[in-house]
């Protein structure tokens, strides 16, 4: 057995109305659910980003969900362009990727990373 891939992340959220409209600034697409709904779906790219309403949830770090993305630095400009608040610009890592982070409305941390061309 091998495993091929992730395909869906679910979180829960305290609002969905709200973290709807938060991922969809962002660029996600709803595959499935909706504003009313207590369970979204969104693409993200192959896989999903599932939203699951859960009223009690409370916030605490838990870890990071990381997205890959072809052009970080154009990312991060929309997002700015949305008037999301984000923690520093983008930057490059030691491992090989150029990223930034932001929060979602319920304290979930994301990062978006681009893979930096190999030095030689």
């Amino acid at each position: 057995m091998r495993l091929e891939s992730i395909s869906a992340v679910t979180i829960a959220v305290r609002d969905m109305a709200a973290s709807l409209e938060f991922y969809q600034r962002l660029g996600f697409q709803l595959a499935y659910g909706g504003p009313s709904a207590s369970f979204t779906s969104l693409r993200a790219g192959a896989g999903f980003l599932n939203l699951i309403l859960a009223g009690d949830y409370r916030p605490a770090w838990w870890g990071r969900i990381i997205f890959r993305v072809r052009d970080v630095d154009g990312l991060y400009r929309h997002c700015l362009e949305q008037g999301l608040s984000l923690h520093q610009p983008p930057s490059d890592a030691s491992w090989g990727e150029r990223h930034f982070h932001i929060t979602d409305p319920d304290g979930h941390e994301l990062s978006f990373a681009e893979e930096l061309p190999a030095r030689s």
